[in-house]
Order: structure tokens, then sequence, then C-alpha cells
């Protein structure tokens, strides 16, 4: 998944990046309203973490203005204000979750995962497709109780055609999801990975589950058994 920070102090936008990164999140951060609405407009996210008190465009604003173009993105904001009336604005503005500075960190992980639950329409971190499970929160693999150890890059394209099992996902789809803008890959990396992961999670199982649309992109669904 990838996730847009917005975070105007320099130390503490590093630091959240720098976690996110570590957790498998592909991760760009900017320090302005202004190069935030930028970032959105170059990017599809799975989640935003907005700071409110932002120099030359307020949170507020941003929020308002994303919401306006029909952006439905999850927003999560940070902020040191707490009183009511600042929670029930950025409610009100289209915001999905509040969280107060200063965090755990452990609590912005299971917000960010709560909250892009609700817009995958899941109840839950886990993720099955026949024989397939995919563990968001342990960012574990396993199939048919045998468990698949994925390098970083492999699991977020995993966790992303599963969270969209059955629909195609096109390669600029995949692009856009798996690299920051500070660390693009090239369109063959799409297909080098890919075939690495169909090694590993579909190898000797008589069930493929990841399928090539040719001149289109991949879908991750179950088909019939091969003879």
């Amino acid at each position: 998944m990838r996730i847009l920070v917005v975070e105007d102090a320099r130390d503490m936008n590093r630091l959240i990046v720098k976690t996110l990164t570590r957790e498998g999140y592909t991760v760009d951060g900017c320090f302005d309203g202004e190069e935030a609405e930028l970032y959105l407009e170059g990017a599809e996210y799975d989640a935003v973490l907005l700071d409110v008190m932002l120099p030359r465009r307020d949170g507020y604003e941003v929020l308002r203005r994303l919401r306006a173009r029909g952006i439905l993105t999850p927003v999560l904001f940070l902020t040191a204000r707490d009183t009511v009336e600042d929670r029930v604005r950025g409610l009100d503005l289209g915001a999905d979750d509040y969280l107060v500075k200063p965090f755990d960190f452990a609590e912005l992980l299971a917000r960010i995962r709560a909250m892009t639950r609700k817009s995958a329409g899941s109840r839950s971190n886990i993720f099955t497709l026949a024989d397939l499970t995919v563990d968001t929160a342990r960012h574990t693999v396993s199939r048919g109780g045998r468990q698949i150890l994925l390098i970083a890059k492999e699991y977020a394209i995993l966790e992303h055609l599963i969270r969209q099992r059955g629909a195609i996902v096109s390669r600029e789809q995949l692009e856009d999801r798996i690299w920051s803008f500070e660390g693009a890959g090239s369109s063959n990396n799409i297909d080098v990975y890919i075939s690495r992961l169909r090694k590993k999670i579909d190898g000797d199982f008589p069930v493929k589950l990841l399928h090539t649309v040719r001149g289109i992109g991949w879908a991750l669904r179950e088909e019939e058994r091969e003879p």
C-alpha cells in the first residue's frame, strides 16, 4: 500500500516515513499543504496522514479540496489540537480518523490498518483466496498451511492484488501503488517481481491463482484445476 505523509515538522515526517517503510508500506513525504496537493494529483494513495497546522495551506483546506474533487482516499489527521471542535470539524470535512500528538506508533499503525480495512470493505486484517491467506497486520503469507516467505516488493504486490481479488490490475496501477516517487522502479521490475511471486504462491499447486491478462495486467483469482 502507498501512503502520503504530510507533516511540516521535518524530523517527525522523516520518523513516520521511516517507520511506515520499515513496516512494508510505500511512502512519500511532504511538508506543506500545496505540496501535498501536487503529490495527490500525481499518484493514487491508499491513505493520507495529514497534519492540520501546515504552511501555505492547512490540513482542513487540503482535505476540503480533496473531497470536493471526489477523491475518497482515507485521511487520518495528525495534530496537537485536541478540542472537540477541532475533531468535529475534521470529521465533518470528511476525515476518517483523528490522532492527537504525541502518539504511539503502535496505535498509528493500528489506525492505518483499521482505516484501510474499512475502505477495502473488510472487517479483518486477513484476506483469503482459495487456500491462500495474507495477514496484512503481520505481513505473513501462507498457502495450504505452508508458510511462504516473500521479499518486501513481492509482498506489496500480493497485498494489492488480494485486496482487489478477482479484478484485473494494470501495470500502471501496480507501479503507482508499489513505488514511491523517490524509489520509482522501471517497468521491467514489475515483470521480475510477478514472475518470482508466481513461483512462490502457485509453484506446484494444481490450482493457479496469479493470472496474466495479456496486454492489460494481472488478476488474483481462482480458476479451474489443471489436469
